[in-house]
């Protein structure tokens, strides 16, 4: 019997930029494509689940074209490839990194186990556009900060081009009996616009792409902060499944920006956030406890407040703080949030709540389609002034002025709040203020609450317990 390659997907759902898969297909080896649902690593969401369900199914189809058949499996990823081998006469697996603790640990014991009995084990980059360990500064430590981390980025060379896609694959025609069908994911009621607004998928992230390139990459350096404005990617639940590289995002950039005029700002602002994603996948690899730990120490004193009410009240997003609730809606709604509101939502829960940053971590990756377990963690690390290049934590986003600074017309936050859409703009931030002007309130959908926590007192009170770490 001849010998044969296994290929594992992770989070690297595509067949273009796809170093692992290209190798294996440039062997002549029958290869078997796998996908394992790994029972011990961290349970993802209800629509990331879906999100992943629909991108295997559009891989799957991908697959067939070139000649070869995706394969689903349950369990342990040890024991799932050892069955395998033995069953298809492999003498190589094949996959790409990921880089968090878990991931790398595992993976280390996979490679360590197959060495010793004679098959070889090779992993690619496939999802950055530098491998963490060859960012180092003066001292050849890991960088903290992201500026400098990001310069010495720029000062290296080039990223690699994006590899071609496998012209053919050579399937095997052997059905291993430990096959499971693809599982499916059914989404709740209320995430009623997951399907409308996303499609899944390697084509679904070019089109995405060149939507953006089109309508938002010129805007973007003035108008990435409003979320009722096309000024973003959208490409996060895309590269956290790994539909498109960062690498192919990168060389499409360069690509316009040789032969269109686009400003140099607003180029250089949308690559350095593929750089922020970059530098918390570079602190979750060197630092993996930071997952569930402070980054900085001096937040394990940190005063944390329990209260299940107000963290219910914020998850279904009745705050009574409009631009905070109308965040948390969309989340429910989309399963995506528009980046600076992520940071409202965020500071208000840490921060005017007085709630652990883990409890909303925990929440978002639940709800996000492209929670992933770098930039979900460093996010809410960030913001709450604990992680590594942090926002201070006497940085307190004001929810009132943020709506009217940056949803000024008030559509995005009349969307995903109906019953406040008949408010004028001057009261729509502060709703609880028409009811002295006794402005009628004809309601859509019940009463909006008032505001759970009074903001100046809640600032102070996280200001207080803030400097009892400091003493």
């Amino acid at each position: 019997m001849s010998k044969s390659i296994i290929y594992w997907f992770r989070q690297d759902l595509r067949l273009a930029d796809n170093p692992a898969l290209l190798h294996a297909s440039q062997t002549g080896k029958r290869i078997i494509p796998i996908y394992i649902f790994d029972l011990n690593d961290r349970p993802i969401g209800m629509t990331a689940s879906w999100w992943r369900e629909q991108s295997l199914i559009n891989l799957g189809a991908e697959l067939k074209k070139i000649g070869s058949n995706l394969n689903f499996y349950e369990g342990r990823p040890l024991e799932i490839l050892q069955k395998l081998a033995s069953f298809y006469n492999a003498d190589e697996i094949v996959w790409s990194r990921q880089y968090d603790g878990y991931s790398v640990a595992r993976d280390k014991e996979i490679k360590q186990t197959f060495s010793d009995k004679g098959i070889k084990c090779a992993s690619f980059n496939a999802s950055l556009l530098f491998e963490p360990w060859l960012i180092k500064n003066k001292s050849g430590s890991h960088f903290k900060v992201f500026s400098p981390f990001w310069r010495q980025c720029m000062a290296e060379n080039q990223p690699d081009a994006p590899c071609p896609r496998p012209a053919e694959l050579r399937g095997h025609p052997d059905i291993d009996p430990f096959q499971i069908p693809l599982p499916m994911t059914s989404l709740d009621d209320d995430a009623d616009l997951v399907t409308e607004e996303w499609t899944p998928g390697e084509t679904g992230a070019y089109q995405q792409l060149e939507k953006f390139v089109e309508r938002g990459l010129a805007i973007y350096a003035e108008f990435r902060d409003f979320p009722d404005r096309l000024a973003t990617s959208r490409l996060s639940p895309y590269l956290r499944w790994g539909e498109i590289s960062p690498r192919q995002i990168w060389s499409k950039i360069q690509f316009v920006k040789s032969h269109e005029s686009f400003s140099e700002k607003t180029v250089t602002k949308f690559l350095a956030e593929i750089g922020w994603r970059e530098f918390s996948y570079h602190l979750i690899f060197h630092v993996p406890e930071m997952a569930t730990q402070n980054l900085q120490p001096s937040f394990n004193d940190f005063p944390w407040v329990e209260n299940e009410k107000a963290l219910q009240l914020w998850k279904e997003g009745n705050t009574g703080y409009p631009l905070v609730d109308a965040g948390m809606r969309e989340l429910r709604r989309t399963g995506y949030m528009h980046n600076r509101v992520r940071m409202i939502t965020a500071s208000f829960l840490i921060k005017h709540l007085m709630i652990d940053w883990r409890s909303g971590e925990k929440y978002f990756w639940d709800r996000l389609l492209d929670a992933c377990p770098a930039n979900n963690i460093a996010g809410w690390q960030w913001v709450a002034g604990s992680g590594a290049d942090a926002a201070p934590f006497f940085r307190i986003f004001n929810p009132i002025i943020q709506g009217e600074k940056f949803d000024p017309n008030g559509s995005y936050t009349k969307r995903f709040i109906p019953e406040l859409a008949h408010l004028e703009q001057k009261h729509l931030f502060s709703p609880w203020k028409s009811k002295s002007d006794r402005v009628g309130l004809d309601f859509q959908e019940g009463q909006y609450p008032d505001p759970i926590v009074e903001h100046e007192y809640a600032r102070n009170r996280a200001l207080e317990a803030f400097q009892q770490i400091r003493r």
